[in-house]
């Protein structure tokens, strides 16, 4: 178990002690995936939404949740973040909508949970407003694309396409 930074030498669950860190500059990007009909898709790209600014109101979401990851996530440190933004775009091959959160802080531990939170709660805004026309949606695919600063450095997913 003493790989596993989130429990004591008795295996009790405990938030990691990041005290001694000095502070550097972070960001996570993190990506996901909502699979719809492509009915549904193109009910928004028309504007024709039964709930109205489904995408911009999913972004929102997905900001106001990595503002909120500690309170969600019982062992993550509470971060003061300098950028938290999602951005979602429409694409009809998939067919769906692919949601990209990004989020940066300069602190002592990293921002991975926060970008990861908005992707998952972006991509469940846009279900929930898009439910009563397509329940057979999927979102899939949250992962984390790329961390950058504290001791590891950046990392970027080796499978991921990068403009």
């Amino acid at each position: 178990m003493s790989g596993l930074t989130h429990l004591d030498t008795e295996g009790r669950a405990r938030m990691v002690d990041v005290s001694a860190k000095a502070p550097s500059a972070r960001r996570a990007v993190a990506r996901a995936d909502l699979h719809c009909r492509p009915e549904t898709l193109a009910l928004v790209l028309e504007g024709r939404a039964p709930k109205g600014a489904v995408i911009q109101t999913a972004e929102l979401a997905g900001v106001m949740a990595a503002k909120r990851t500690a309170d969600l996530i019982p062992l993550c440190h509470p971060l003061p973040l300098s950028k938290a933004a999602v951005t979602i775009t429409p694409d009809r091959d998939l067919p769906g909508f692919r949601i990209e959160a990004e989020t940066v802080t300069v602190g002592v531990t990293g921002v991975e949970m926060e970008a990861l939170t908005a992707a998952s709660v972006a991509g469940l805004t846009l279900y929930d407003m898009l439910k009563a026309v397509d329940r057979a949606m999927r979102l899939d695919q949250v992962r984390l694309v790329l961390k950058s600063g504290g001791r590891s450095g950046e990392w970027r997913a080796p499978d991921e396409v990068w403009p």
